[in-house]
């Protein structure tokens, strides 16, 4: 497996593991990642898995100490996480959670349905086929916490963001944009167009695992009523 690093500020680093967003350069950010995260190397403070390259955060006053004199701690830092990602078991592919969640779809729960239907000439009905029969691979969090990246929609349902974003969308809610769909985690501005929404929390603070959804996940969205999606959010209260 081939890999390369780019700087990233004077503290910070890319590892670059592929250049197409799929499911198999998903696998390399998740095992890379999972590794370093195991490694608890002194001087690194966070590692984040994006779509493509995992950012590696690093103490720059404990890594100077550990270079030579005539080595940059950018150099060291490279040197080190080189040697170390040779050892990395590429053969064993992860195992997957999956994760089913539910979604009522359309009135106010999905203001914009009717538009992804009408720029992809397709009824409302359809795009929530559509959308809930796809097979789903969370390929990172950011944004906002808990809220996931998602690839593997339909290209029959993708639609533009819109012009003019909210300023409060709320938690929970499912968007579209471009080829992505994703769930609000939290109640936050945002301009991906509005399908319908869970009564599922992604994000609870409180809890040791806040985020209920990870990198490498496989989630499948199941069409819901109103009335179940009321019972489903008595549930969690």
């Amino acid at each position: 497996m081939k890999w390369h690093f780019c700087p990233l500020g004077d503290q910070a680093l890319l590892i670059e593991l592929g250049d197409q967003i799929s499911s198999e350069t998903q696998q390399k950010i998740q095992m890379f990642s999972n590794f370093l995260e195991d490694q608890r190397l002194p001087w690194m403070k966070e590692c984040i898995p994006a779509y493509t390259n995992i950012a590696v955060f690093y103490d720059i006053w404990k890594v100077s100490q550990l270079c030579d004199k005539e080595q940059l701690p950018y150099e060291f830092v490279c040197a080190e996480l080189n040697e170390l990602l040779k050892s990395v078991d590429t053969q064993n592919r992860l195992s997957s959670r999956k994760i089913d969640i539910p979604v009522c779809y359309g009135g106010e729960f999905g203001p914009d349905l009717h538009e992804v239907a009408r720029l992809n000439h397709l009824t409302p009905d359809e795009v929530i086929e559509i959308h809930s029969a796809g097979d789903y691979l969370v390929h990172m969090i950011g944004f906002a916490p808990g809220f996931p990246f998602i690839g593997g929609m339909s290209d029959k349902i993708a639609a533009p963001r819109r012009k003019s974003p909210r300023l409060q969308i709320p938690a929970r809610t499912v968007g579209i944009a471009g080829m992505q769909t994703g769930v609000y985690p939290i109640e936050t501005p945002g301009g991906w167009q509005l399908i319908g929404r869970t009564p599922i929390e992604l994000f609870t603070p409180q809890e040791e695992m806040p985020t209920l959804l990870r990198a490498g996940d496989r989630i499948q969205f199941k069409p819901i009523s109103f009335d179940e999606y009321k019972q489903l959010e008595a549930e969690q209260s």
